[in-house]
């Protein structure tokens, strides 16, 4: 069973924060988007993690980062209608889009994403 990551849920993993463990328990077969990937980076970098090599390690422990491919983007830009008014950003829409490609469950610390009514299952991991 495939399971795609949001930024949010990530960055509890990472910083042992609520919800961690409920990523680390999927993380051997979870996907993140690139654009998602990004946000978790700046993020890091934001509070002085190095993140040299830390990409490589969760690769290792089985996380695939997955391309933003043309599809995602389109499917990303027309979640826009559905969603803009829970405010949610394109990197939100780039995870959800994934998801959908994927017919995957989606994990995320954002609960509003579960009162979107998408043909998605979204999983609340705090």
């Amino acid at each position: 069973m495939t399971v795609v990551l949001d930024a949010s849920a990530m960055l509890a993993y990472l910083q042992d924060e609520p919800g961690g463990e409920a990523v680390e328990v999927v993380l051997a077969e979870s996907v993140i988007s690139s654009v998602n990937w990004a946000e978790v980076v700046q993020k890091s970098v934001a509070v002085g993690v190095v993140i040299d090599g830390m990409r490589e390690d969760l690769e290792a422990l089985g996380l695939i980062c997955a391309p933003f491919t043309p599809e995602d983007a389109e499917m990303a830009g027309r979640l826009w209608l559905q969603t803009r008014q829970a405010g949610l950003s394109l990197g939100d829409r780039a995870c959800l889009s994934l998801g959908m490609r994927l017919n995957a469950s989606v994990l995320t610390t954002d609960r509003i994403w579960t009162t979107l009514g998408l043909s998605l299952d979204v999983q609340v991991v705090r």
